[in-house]
């Protein structure tokens, strides 16, 4: 009898452990080896923002060249906007185990009136389209920093293309009219020509996190 029963009951106890060395291979396997599209996505805005802050200064030094210092402080204020754009998604970048990569072009400098066209088709785009990509994709993986520095761009960047379109309606005005100030807060990017509220209208952070931009 103990020759008989011996048999089957190693066998028993070999599929057993076969089975649960198994289960323990499929839990410990990763669900994915693709990298999440959020990393891309931040990789494309680490690298457009970067981009857009090379062109702006680029757009400030023609502005003062033609005399038009106002939009040239624009310029500068939008340039440092992006610049804190740039670091916010680098540092979800870097969270999330990627390393910040931007390809910096030269930029294409034509007159203040074309550059400040070219701006705000740039930032009507990110506004509208890009960062609302990016966002509904990140927040089908639920990330919550690259929603927020995602977030923080988008508002900011409206309010840029809504300073542009105001600077170029009344472009002819401008001229030899001296510099401007802009406010530019440091945490979300967010560019207003006057500190009237207590709290970032993005952020809510202190105002206090503004710096001023000539």
């Amino acid at each position: 009898m103990k020759t008989i029963l011996s048999r089957p009951v190693l066998t028993l106890t070999a599929a057993l452990l076969l089975g649960a060395l198994g289960a323990l291979a499929l839990t410990a396997a990763p669900a994915s080896s693709t990298p999440p599209k959020t990393l891309e996505n931040l990789q494309a805005a680490f690298n457009g923002e970067s981009n857009a802050h090379a062109r702006y200064l680029a757009f400030a030094q023609k502005a003062d060249e033609e005399g038009y210092g106002q939009v040239a402080s624009l310029f500068r204020a939008a340039a440092r906007a992006e610049e804190i754009h740039a670091a916010n998604h680098a540092e979800v970048i870097k969270k999330m185990g990627g390393a910040p990569t931007a390809d910096i072009q030269k930029p294409e400098v034509k007159s203040t009136r074309e550059n400040l066209e070219a701006a705000i088709r740039g930032e009507s785009y990110e506004r509208d389209t890009m960062y609302p990509d990016f966002l509904k994709v990140a927040r089908q993986e639920r990330n919550r920093d690259a929603i927020q520095t995602f977030n923080y761009a988008k508002t900011a960047e409206a309010e840029h293309a809504r300073l542009y379109g105001n600077a170029l309606q009344n472009l002819d005005s401008m001229k030899g009219a001296g510099k401007g100030t802009y406010y530019v807060c440091t945490i979300c990017g967010y560019t207003t020509t006057k500190l009237d509220f207590a709290k970032c209208p993005s952020c809510f952070n202190p105002v206090d996190k503004y710096v001023q931009v000539d």
